[in-house]
């Protein structure tokens, strides 16, 4: 029996590779011939890195750079394709977990530290850089990453705007003339699996401000600030950025990175096929996904909705666990899921549940095994 697992990580609780590691050491206690290919993956966010070197014959490069409250920490890339591309997670320097729970304010924080990643990303001659977006905890339409890379930004009196999405509210000019130039060359892509736009009751602040540390009172100032962000790149760049499907993923930093020529790409597609996770799913007879939440956002091409597709198209069964599940799941059974579990185990608080996570994932995997013992391998014929 071939069984392909190829989960995301449970957000701030497990990585993808701790999750892969679980679900092996409960499939083989109960199928011990099984045969297991573990491939963890990211979308885009945490792990995004991690998922690309597992897959790949690249090397990790690391360096010192700004987190999102400009205290300096050290923070990793990836060099793939014998040096042609540099893959970069932004989380990596400007993630929500890299901040204590009271220090998340996405008033103040910055994307300076990506900036500082793609800076160095260039040092090495790369052609292509991906960025991959997702685990922000920044509001700042990626005006710190593009600050870091040369960019004026100038409030009324002509000073220096601060860092943080609140202090956008006072930009009064742009000036991307003093861009680092080495940017012209290379092919910049946006791995990012949401379709928000900047601005709006969809956008960056009225949909993701809260996880970030936002109160209800913070959430209008910041859409406030990024809609003056907006009309000055409008009226300084020529260019529309409010409404771009996209554009308002990690808190607009998309946005950021429209401005410098990046094309948004599906962040499961990108590293899907950096994986070969196709190949890898016609070759199995049972395939096992899961992450933290499973919603009905889940379907909107987050990476249990990519891999879905792919066993869908090969008439393979497709089998998650996640930490929490709500909503209706019809349309992640339409497009390709054959059952979805919730290793929760009664009522518990986030930090015994987040305590208990492995604990659950092998109790969970173990019954889904042992009713696996009492079926076959349907290879060729469709599962729902």
């Amino acid at each position: 029996m071939q069984i392909l697992l190829c989960p995301d990580s449970f957000k701030d609780c497990m990585s993808a590779r701790e999750v892969c590691d679980n679900m092996t050491e409960a499939l083989l206690h109960i199928l011990p011939n099984a045969q297991i290919n573990k491939l963890p993956l990211a979308d885009g966010g945490e792990g995004f890195v991690e998922a690309v070197l597992a897959a790949t014959d690249g090397k990790l490069i690391s360096l010192e750079v700004s987190n999102p409250i400009g205290n300096k920490i050290m923070a990793n890339y990836a060099i793939i394709d014998n040096g042609a591309t540099a893959v970069i997670e932004i989380a990596q320097a400007s993630g929500l977990e890299l901040l204590k729970p009271e220090e998340r304010n996405p008033l103040f924080t910055t994307t300076y530290g990506v900036g500082e990643l793609i800076k160095s990303a260039l040092e090495h001659k790369v052609t292509k850089i991906i960025v991959g977006l997702g685990g922000s905890a920044t509001n700042d339409g990626g005006a710190g990453m593009l600050q870091a890379l040369g960019a004026k930004f100038c409030d009324a009196a002509n000073n220096t705007v601060q860092q943080g999405g609140i202090n956008l509210d006072k930009l009064k000019h742009i000036d991307l003339s003093q861009l680092d130039q080495r940017l012209t060359s290379i092919e910049l892509v946006i791995a990012c699996d949401v379709n928000n736009p900047l601005l709006g009751i969809s956008g960056a602040s009225y949909v993701f401000a809260k996880q970030k540390g936002a109160t209800a009172e913070m959430i209008p100032w910041l859409e406030s600030a990024l809609h003056n962000y907006a009309q000055t790149v409008l009226g300084d760049c020529g260019i529309n950025i409010s409404n771009i499907a996209g554009s308002g993923a990690a808190g607009g930093l998309s946005a950021g990175l429209l401005l410098i020529n990046g094309k948004i790409q599906s962040g499961i597609e990108i590293i899907a096929k950096l994986c070969g996770l196709e190949e890898k799913i016609i070759a199995s007879d049972f395939v096992f996904s899961g992450e933290g939440s499973i919603d009905e956002q889940t379907a909107c091409g987050k990476t249990i909705s990519g891999i879905a597709q792919l066993c869908k198209k090969h008439n393979k069964p497709l089998i998650i666990i996640c930490g929490k599940m709500s909503g209706n799941l019809q349309q992640l059974y339409q497009d390709g899921v054959s059952a979805v579990f919730s290793i929760s185990n009664g009522f518990a608080s986030k930090s015994e549940a987040f305590a208990n996570a492995a604990d659950n994932i092998q109790v969970t995997m173990q019954n889904i095994a042992r009713t696996m013992l009492i079926l076959k391998p349907q290879t060729g014929k469709k599962h729902h």
